[in-house]
């Protein structure tokens, strides 16, 4: 299942992630792949909806039926999604961002459900990572096209920011969301339509609006590391820690660990 993108990446693209944080990659994801995603995020939803009705309960974790799902580390059970996560296409981002080594860090659905999704407020990826300084690289892959009025992200670029450095997050009262962030700048809206990839640092600040339409706003985020992001007391990984680009060519072993995802902070986006 091929994942094409308009590679390679431009020089210009790369240097914006240096200077800015980000670039978008719009139609990266041809319409296969697009379809299988999306028949993956419906499979998973299915399969969460069921436990709640097994538990009789309309939460499960920070999943909330018919309002929003953060469905995380679902590769090792997908054929499509493992096909995507280790395609040719995420390697050359990788490749332009985090090196020429990189690691599997994190990937999860995040779906907003009609008329109900919730917003998340301003924060660096990183501000939900207290573990290392390791940098890495959030690949937002839009499954559905992508509009203020369904909630997509905007992102805050480091010259508007004012720092390119990860700084101390607060839990928001109420959402307990991280913020990082407390200016007025809005940033800029990522409008794009389905099959799109926003490309940006672990540092660079993003928040999204609510989804008001009448239809899900379904996202696919993939995240890699440089090396491996540790726990603080050395046990091991905090979140995946799987390589998947080596001296800048592709590494398909399966030997490399894998942990629960209660073990983590899921991100917001």
């Amino acid at each position: 299942m091929p994942a094409s993108t308009t590679l390679p990446i431009t020089d210009d693209q790369m240097r914006q992630y240096v200077e800015e944080g980000y670039f978008i990659l719009e139609g990266a994801i041809d319409a296969d792949t697009l379809a299988a995603l999306r028949g993956e995020c419906t499979r998973f939803i299915g399969e969460i909806d069921a436990r709640m009705d097994a538990a009789g309960t309309q939460i499960e974790g920070i999943n909330h039926r018919g309002k929003r799902y953060f469905i995380t580390l679902n590769h090792p059970k997908s054929e499509a999604l493992t096909e995507f996560v280790f395609s040719e296409t995420m390697a050359e981002i990788c490749r332009a961002t985090v090196g020429p080594d990189a690691f599997v860090f994190m990937e999860q659905f995040v779906v907003k459900m009609a008329e109900v999704g919730m917003t998340f407020s301003w924060h660096q990826d990183s501000g939900y990572v207290s573990h290392g300084r390791v940098p890495y690289v959030s690949c937002w892959c839009a499954l559905d096209d992508m509009s203020v009025e369904n909630g997509t992200i905007s992102v805050l670029p480091y010259s508007r920011a004012g720092t390119r450095e990860r700084v101390t997050h607060v839990a928001e009262e109420g959402t307990n969301d991280r913020v990082g962030y407390h200016g007025d700048d809005p940033g800029i809206p990522v409008i794009v339509p389905a099959g799109s990839i926003a490309v940006f640092s672990s540092t660079l600040f993003h928040c999204s609006g609510a989804n008001s339409t009448d239809k899900p706003r379904r996202s696919y985020l993939v995240q890699y590391s440089a090396a491996p992001i540790m726990r603080n007391d050395g046990a091991g990984p905090w979140a995946l820690a799987r390589q998947f680009v080596k001296d800048g060519q592709i590494d398909r072993a399966d030997d490399h660990p894998i942990v629960s995802p209660e073990d983590w902070v899921p991100e917001r986006a």
